[in-house]
């Protein structure tokens, strides 16, 4: 423990158990928030009947937010050994949560899905990056499964990564001023950054700098969009997405 974390008058396992619970909650909050209408809450909207894949999707990349939070109280209630062996089926998750995010996102865009003002063969580039993204970020997750500070926030970054798509769809259910919906991306992206300079402000507060882990993992994230918004509207890229969606 370094000295300023010693100076501060709770521990510091605690403060992370809250702090990380805490994190886990606003994700479930905003997850449940962007996908109400469209899957939580189809029926009550009278949307059209849920297909079996995104059932599948749905029901797959929710309950990786669910273990993500049990996970986060095993550990606050000192359950290490439950929370290892949950480990490994929350790497089987994630590991069939990629190419099943790549089938929905294809097939969304075959649909016609996009958030407003957006057209779907652009739009393509958000769900598919975040794959991309979560991957890399889960596998070096378990890779440092025993350097307990690291692993907690490539786990935590990781999650974060998946919040754009739902904050995209978070207007039919939050009262969000237009002005703020037709920033796009800058909007949806800009919630998931605000959660990695959260994570990022914690480790200041607590550690006196910023943990590695924080600042590469975020520092890829947030690369990933930069990229994203910078290919979304080329000739390339449509070409490249309507080739995989059949457009």
């Amino acid at each position: 423990m370094t000295a300023h974390a010693a100076s501060l008058s709770t521990p510091i396992s605690h403060r992370d158990d809250l702090f990380f619970g805490g994190m886990g909650m606003i994700i479930a909050v905003l997850v449940f928030l962007g996908f109400a209408p469209t899957f939580f809450l189809a029926a009550h909207y009278a949307g059209p009947p849920l297909s079996a894949l995104r059932i599948a999707h749905g029901t797959l990349f929710t309950s990786w937010i669910v273990l993500y939070n049990v996970q986060v109280l095993l550990i606050a209630s000192d359950r290490v050994r439950t929370h290892r062996a949950l480990g490994v089926a929350g790497a089987v998750m994630a590991t069939a949560m990629v190419p099943l995010g790549i089938v929905m996102a294809i097939t969304a865009v075959r649909e016609g899905h996009a958030p407003p003002g957006i057209p779907p063969l652009s739009f393509l580039a958000i769900p598919l990056f975040d794959m991309v993204v979560f991957a890399p970020l889960v596998a070096s997750g378990i890779y440092f499964r025993r350097r307990r500070d690291t692993h907690k926030r490539l786990m935590l970054l990781a999650t974060v990564s998946l919040v754009a798509a739902a904050v995209a769809r978070m207007s039919r259910m939050v009262p969000i001023p237009p002005a703020v919906v037709a920033t796009g991306p800058l909007f949806y992206f800009g919630v998931g950054d605000v959660l990695i300079i959260a994570i990022a402000a914690y480790d200041l507060i607590t550690r006196g700098r910023v943990h590695a882990a924080t600042l590469w993992g975020g520092a890829f994230i947030i690369a990933s969009q930069v990229a994203r918004l910078a290919i979304s509207g080329t000739d390339g890229w449509l070409a490249f997405a309507e080739r995989i969606t059949g457009g």
